[in-house]
């Protein structure tokens, strides 16, 4: 009886509060394939780095879960050329002291915890990085609608 409760008790928080997202995983939209997924617990983070098209620097957006949210954090772009900009009110601006500058302090969450990327072919290069490890989404799915989610255990 008490193993029957907790089970309900679980699926009951997992429906009121929703599931607890651990897992960053990028899908394929057009066949639901799976591209790649990295375990992110609560309170760690990851970035979607790429080059810039026109100027080839690294641009990164970084992002943690936040209570199972898909959470922008910061970003961190090196200079500020074609399509790269500062938006007034959407977190703090700093210099990165070398002509470039962070975004800090973004704190938004991304609805539905999850959004497309079409990643860039060639030396543009979109990347997801979890810690060390690194996955090519160009390499593996050039300008393919590709889905990243920030999912639950229950949705594994």
């Amino acid at each position: 009886m008490i193993r029957a409760f907790r089970g309900g008790l679980v699926a009951l928080l997992v429906s009121a509060f929703g599931a607890l997202a651990d897992d960053l995983v990028a899908t394929r939209v057009a066949d639901g394939a799976e591209l790649a997924r990295f375990s992110v617990p609560q309170g760690s983070g990851w970035c979607v780095l790429w080059h810039h098209s026109v100027k080839g620097f690294e641009v990164s957006d970084c992002y943690e879960n936040r209570a199972g949210r898909m959470v922008l954090v910061w970003s961190h772009l090196p200079d500020f050329a074609a399509g790269l900009d500062h938006i007034p009110g959407r977190g703090i601006q700093t210099s990165d002291g070398a002509g470039g500058y962070f975004i800090r302090n973004i704190n938004e969450a991304v609805p539905g915890d999850a959004y497309i990327l079409r990643p860039g072919l060639g030396p543009v290069d979109h990347r997801l990085r979890v810690g060390a490890q690194t996955v090519s989404l160009s390499a593996i799915a050039p300008r393919a609608r590709v889905r990243i989610a920030l999912v639950g255990q229950v949705e594994k």
